[in-house]
Parts: C-alpha cells; sequence; structure tokens
C-alpha cells in the first residue's frame, strides 16, 4: 500500500499567508481611502474658511455653500435658504445644486406671501413650514434640515438631500453639514456688521461735510475794527456743534476802512442739544439774523423779528436757542445789546478793576410768539475786557464732578485782564484753565465750548459826547 507522502510545514501554512495578505491589502487600501476621504473633506473645509475670510461678494459665498457641502458629505444636492436681518425670507439668495431642481420649488418660495414679513423667521411654525415644503419637493428623497445660527438669530436654513436608497446622515455626515451651516452664519453676520459699519462711514462722511460747512460759516478770523481787538473760538462737543458767533458790518456795502470805523453787530447763542440737529437750526438762524442785521434795527426789535422768524421752524423741532445780540459803534464806542436769556457776557471795567454782567430781559427764541426784549447800553473805556461765552464753558464737569460755573470764569478773566493781557491771550488762558479744569489732554468737552473776547485797546482816547 502506497503511503501518502508527508505535507511540509511551508505547504500547510501557504493558503492561510494568502488570505491574510489579501485581508492586510484590503484594510491597507479602506485605510487609504479613508485617509484620502479626510484629506479632501479638509481641504473642502479649508477652502471655505479661507472664502470666509476673504470674501467681499456675500452672494458669491452663498454659491459656495450647496456645491461644497454636496461634495463634503457626498451627496445629490443641497439647498440653502438665507434670511434678512429683519427676518424674512432673503428670495434673492435662495442657491441650490444641482440648478436643474430650482425651478420649482424657487417659484414656491418666492410666491410665500408669509415669506417677506418681518419676523418671519422666528417663529418656529414658519420654519416647520418650509421644512415641509421642501420635504414635499423632494419626496423621493432623504432630507436633512440645519438651522445656520448666529448669536442666537436664526440666519437661514441648509438642506441636502438624496435618494433614499443611498444612505446617507451619519454623525461625520451631521458634524459636517453643521459645520457648513455654522460658518455660513457667521459670513451672514459679518456681512450684517459690514453693512453696519459702510452705513456708519456714510454717516460720517456726511457730518464731516456738515462740520466743515458749519466751520466755514463762523468767521475763519475776527473782523479788524477800530480801536478794539478781538479774539474767538468755538470747540464743539461733537463734529458739529449749535454753538454759534458772528460779527457783522451792519453796511457791508462800505470798502474795509469805513467798515472798520463803523458800526458792527457781535452775536453769540446756542441751540439746545448738540449735534447734527442743533448745527442744522443753527446754520438756519444764522441766515436769517444776517438778513436782519441789514435793516439796522436796534438790538431789541432784531430780536423780536428773529423770533417771529425763526418760531415755526424751532417749534417743529421741540428745540429752542438762547441768543446775546449786541452792536458795537467804533466811533462812539457805544454798545448797545438784547439778551433772549443767553449767559450774560462779563464785561471787566479797566476803572474799577471790577467785573459786571450785560444783561436785559428776555425770552428764549422760537419758545412764545409775542416775546418781547428789553434793550441796554453802555460806553466802553480803553481796557476795557468784554468775554462773550456759552453755557458749555460753565457748565463744563471737572473730575471731580464739579462745573465749572460762572464765578470761577470771573476769577480768571478779572487775573488775566489785571495781567494787561491781549484778547487773544486771554482767550487762550481761559480754554487753558478750562482744559485743566475738566482733565482731558484732546479737548473733549461734553457741551459746545464758545468764548469771544473784546478788548478796548488801552491807547484808544475817550470819544466826546454830544448832548
Amino acid at each position: 500500500m502506497k503511503q501518502n507522502s508527508p505535507i511540509s510545514e511551508q505547504q500547510v501554512q501557504h493558503p492561510f499567508h494568502s488570505l491574510s495578505s489579501a485581508a492586510s491589502k484590503s484594510l491597507r487600501d479602506l485605510v487609504n481611502s479613508l485617509s484620502q476621504e479626510q484629506i479632501v473633506n479638509q481641504d473642502l473645509l479649508l477652502s471655505l474658511s479661507f472664502a470666509l475670510r476673504s470674501f467681499t461678494n456675500l452672494n458669491r459665498f452663498f454659491e459656495l455653500i450647496p456645491l461644497l457641502v454636496t461634495q463634503l458629505v457626498g451627496v445629490k444636492g443641497s439647498l440653502l435658504i438665507p434670511f434678512q436681518d429683519d427676518g424674512s425670507l432673503w428670495r434673492e439668495q435662495l442657491q441650490i445644486v444641482p440648478i436643474d431642481e430650482d425651478q420649482a420649488l424657487f417659484r414656491q418660495l418666492f410666491l410665500l406671501e408669509e415669506g417677506k414679513k418681518t419676523g418671519f423667521c422666528l417663529q418656529e411654525k414658519n420654519i416647520a413650514m418650509l421644512d415641509s415644503l421642501v420635504q414635499r419637493h423632494f419626496d423621493s428623497s432623504n432630507v436633512i434640515a440645519t438651522s445656520i445660527v448666529s448669536r442666537g438669530r436664526q440666519r437661514g436654513r441648509l438642506y441636502v438631500f438624496d435618494k433614499k436608497e443611498i444612505v446617507f446622515g451619519s454623525n461625520v455626515h451631521r458634524k459636517h453639514i453643521q459645520i457648513v451651516a455654522d460658518l455660513t452664519g457667521v459670513a451672514i453676520e459679518n456681512d450684517v456688521i459690514f453693512q453696519v459699519i459702510r452705513n456708519h462711514e456714510k454717516v460720517d462722511r456726511q457730518i464731516s461735510i456738515g462740520a466743515e460747512i458749519q466751520s466755514q460759516l463762523l468767521p475763519d478770523q475776527c473782523p479788524v475794527i477800530e480801536g478794539v481787538e478781538l479774539a474767538a473760538c468755538c470747540r464743539p462737543a461733537l463734529q458739529v456743534g449749535g454753538d454759534y458767533y458772528d460779527f457783522m458790518p451792519t453796511r457791508p456795502d462800505l470798502n474795509e476802512t469805513s467798515k472798520a470805523s463803523g458800526r458792527w453787530a457781535f452775536v453769540i447763542g446756542d441751540v439746545m442739544g448738540k449735534g447734527v440737529p442743533a448745527g442744522l437750526l443753527m446754520t438756519m438762524l444764522r441766515g436769517m439774523l444776517r438778513a436782519e442785521v441789514l435793516t439796522g434795527l436796534p438790538p431789541d426789535s432784531i430780536l423780536h423779528d428773529l423770533n417771529q422768524l425763526a418760531l415755526e421752524d424751532l417749534s417743529q423741532s421741540h428745540r429752542f436757542v438762547t441768543l446775546f445780540y449786541s452792536d458795537f459803534d467804533a466811533q462812539s464806542r457805544k454798545l448797545r445789546f438784547a439778551n433772549a436769556a443767553h449767559n450774560p457776557p462779563l464785561l471787566w471795567s479797566a476803572k474799577s478793576k471790577s467785573i459786571n454782567r450785560l444783561d436785559a430781559p428776555g425770552l428764549l427764541i422760537g419758545l412764545q410768539p409775542d416775546a418781547e426784549y428789553g434793550c441796554g447800553e453802555i460806553f466802553l473805556q480803553p481796557g476795557d475786557v468784554l468775554l462773550y461765552y456759552t453755557d458749555g464753558v460753565t457748565e463744563a464737569p471737572g473730575i471731580s464732578g464739579e462745573r465749572f460755573d460762572e464765578n470761577r470764569l470771573i476769577t480768571f478773566l478779572d487775573k488775566f485782564a489785571r495781567e494787561g493781557l491781549g484778547a487773544k491771550q486771554i482767550l487762550n488762558k481761559l480754554f487753558e484753565r478750562l482744559d485743566g479744569f475738566v482733565g482731558v489732554s484732546d479737548h473733549h468737552l461734553e457741551d459746545d465750548a464758545s468764548m469771544v473776547v473784546l478788548k478796548v485797546n488801552e491807547e484808544s482816547t475817550v470819544p466826546e459826547l454830544t448832548s
């Protein structure tokens, strides 16, 4: 009987070795395939992140979302329905991949009346209605919906869809979809912030233009008037302010020499409030007042007429104006004045070395139609110093909470006038003390602050008064 030859160890192990090699190869191929898929997914997400960092056109960014999410999750298509900042459907920004799916669905979304309303996305029933509408449209597909949320607000819905026989929706897929939705929310929020900034920049440009125009309306330099020295400064709390001062010849038709020795109107005023509204009203009043000055009427009559002219506009804006109006005759040094509830100017007398207020009875401009105004007059003497100012000076708060107040202003005016300083020096010194009191290095004040200093020349001769 023929004996079977023994099987070698090599012959016994070979089949198992072959099976093990095949399994190992399959496992390596699977790992490589998964690694390659991860690399592709990472590249897709990096591309989206780069687009988010660098995009300037939100519409182009929206176009990327459905395309990227379909590749990332490996599904047939995706639909993006963003919401506008007011919560309504952003119908112009609907995006879908593949594009042949969009016609019927987009038509339904465009005709959805509820979607046009402000706050549409704030109601859960409306979100459920959107989901139902999309599900019915893709009735033969599996649909996953994800909310696009930013800072706690609904910013849109992101849908992915595919045929039922293709299984998708694993945790990894859902995480990828959520990442895309979150980045989309960030993009929408960034665009909202960008639009707000751009609108603010437009407003800032307009305010800057307004401030430039207003600064041109205020005298850029004081006029040359015989026998006196003038200095003035307006420092608005904002770019545009409601303070106003002006120097106007009552006879602008005269030549410069004649005007210098003629009669001049000095005015300082303050529109209630600050910023653009106050600046606009101040500009309006300036035009009215300049027209009134040409009439040559006394100060009380000019304030009466100005109140009549401005009453309607001021009452509609619910604002009022304080105004001190005076006219000065360079030949006689006679100063006539009327006051519409403005801070009375301070007159330092070189002769008595004392300070008095120049005041006259009168109501705010724009308060009552039948307002009457008193008229005072005084003859200025050589060395006299007259300070016009607005309440932004005396009401300026210090570091301790105290106000600069009138008494402090009087003390400093008396000090600088006694030192024999000129008008410009006195003005600069007063603002230095104000800034030091407020304690700010950038000269920022809570309210507009304006001061005008008039000093009668020391060498002026006393005019002879005729009876």
